[in-house]
């Protein structure tokens, strides 16, 4: 498997190495003593959920308020995305900057989102799942979103019609709005 640094400190994209035959293929998905090696700390799984949208359909931007934190291990397992991450981290040599990566079954590929940074992804096919595997456990009342169509963030959706989103996505707040609040967290340059 190969680990890729992204613009944006502690995160990566893993790409599988396919082993293919007339059966069909084999990879592995997720190798945490492979993960650990490149982060320099382990990368101990607390809870698993899917989330299966239709097409055209826009969540995030999301994180976890730190303290707990939450780092991510996304995949598709089915259909097609387009998957943002942007730095929340204040303080950080990439705040605000942005990463994508299309994730698809078929690859196999894989983004690891590290505390702090926000998640997203635009749906390109019916009846998409994505997998994320996660740091900590859902603890309500940590979440943090940050408004997806940010005229600041200019983020690259590229979508052709206006995407299905939540209520609570479309009242998310500005990334300024958030920080002027005090509730982005902070880059520790050791991580």
């Amino acid at each position: 498997m190969r680990i890729d640094a992204t613009a944006i400190p502690g995160a990566y994209v893993v790409t599988p190495e396919r082993h293919p035959d007339e059966r069909g293929v084999f990879f592995e998905s997720l190798r945490t003593d492979k993960l650990a090696e490149v982060l320099g700390e382990p990368f101990v799984p607390r809870q698993v959920s899917y989330s299966v949208s239709r097409r055209n359909t826009l969540r995030g931007i999301h994180t976890v308020r730190v303290p707990p934190g939450q780092a991510k291990y996304v995949t598709c397992v089915r259909g097609a995305l387009r998957d943002l991450i942007v730095d929340l981290r204040v303080g950080s040599p990439a705040f605000g900057r942005h990463h994508v990566t299309e994730l698809d079954p078929g690859s196999g590929r894989a983004l690891y989102i590290p505390d702090g940074v926000g998640h997203g992804f635009l749906t390109l096919a019916e009846d998409t799942c994505i997998s994320y595997v996660m740091s900590t456990v859902y603890a309500p009342g940590t979440q943090l979103d940050i408004d997806p169509f940010d005229p600041e963030l200019a983020l690259p959706w590229g979508f052709t019609e206006p995407p299905l989103t939540s209520p609570k996505d479309a009242a998310a707040r500005s990334l300024a709005a958030t920080l002027a609040a005090g509730d982005l967290p902070r880059w520790e340059e050791d991580r």
